[in-house]
């Protein structure tokens, strides 16, 4: 079996059905004596050029171990799926598992945005009884 990473842009208006889909590929994957070794949604971002008058999509990231056969299955379900409106398989040596670069970059990202400071509200207060 080789390795692959596969990435593809869902329609915008198919956000909703995005885990489904990802759940049909895994169960794919998986039937066939697959193995995935990493899955990262990167979510709906802008494209760099209009894909049929669409300006944002739904970005996928998979790192898979498949045969041949089970890669032009999944492929022609991505050639088939008016959902996706790209993909591009890549052939890899070796099994990649760390985060890719988006996701370290978005990782920084949400390190470096200001946490909201825990509310004194959320707190129990106890209660003073009023000496009459």
């Amino acid at each position: 079996m080789r390795h692959y990473e596969i990435v593809f842009i869902v329609h915008p208006d198919q956000s909703e059905q995005v885990p489904a889909m990802v759940e049909r590929y895994k169960a794919l994957i998986t039937a066939k004596g697959g193995q995935i070794h990493r899955m990262e949604d990167w979510g709906r971002r802008q494209l760099a050029y209009t894909i049929q008058k669409m300006h944002k999509a739904h970005y996928l990231l998979m790192n898979i171990e498949i045969d041949q056969a089970t890669l032009d299955e999944l492929e022609h379900g991505f050639r088939f799926n008016d959902a996706i409106l790209r993909h591009l398989t890549i052939v890899r040596d070796e099994a990649v598992t760390a985060a890719s670069p988006m996701m370290k970059e978005e990782k920084a990202r949400n390190l470096l945005a200001p946490q909201p400071a825990p509310s004194e509200a959320s707190a129990p207060v106890a209660e003073v009884e009023a000496a009459a």
